[in-house]
């Protein structure tokens, strides 16, 4: 024997729709979880522009440290510049100090460069023999 009822079509109505309290306190959850998320894809992006751009920091940074040692350019005390990379200019800083060796320079390199705003810096040293 089969029985069989008929749905109570006010019952189903009710379930069918949000309340008005529903749907406010699902537009406050998101007027809080939208701003947190667009502030976390903003701190993604700008560590990967910092990540891609030291990166190439780095490589401007050995480049003078080469070039200085292959020239003997590193016997002034400081020396600067800017290169341009793809569409990007980095500043660099080079300085020569006296290690506790006599016979031994450190030449130091600082390489500068901006991303969003902000100045982020790629330091880098190598020991010389000094002339």
């Amino acid at each position: 024997m089969k029985f069989t009822t008929k749905p109570n079509r006010v019952s189903l109505r009710a379930v069918d729709a949000f309340t008005l309290a529903e749907v406010l306190a699902a537009l406050v959850f998101m007027a809080i979880v939208i701003p947190v998320a667009m502030h976390g894809l903003q701190i993604a992006s700008r560590a990967g522009a910092v990540a891609e751009r030291k990166r190439e920091a780095a490589r401007v940074a050995e480049r003078v440290l080469n070039e200085s040692i292959v020239t003997t350019n590193w016997n002034q005390a400081v020396q600067s510049g800017a290169v341009r990379e793809a569409d990007r200019e980095y500043r660099w800083t080079l300085r020569t100090e006296t290690w506790t060796e006599p016979t031994m320079q450190l030449l130091s390199v600082e390489v500068t460069f901006p991303v969003q705003g902000q100045d982020y810096t790629v330091p880098m040293s190598t020991l010389v023999r000094s002339q």
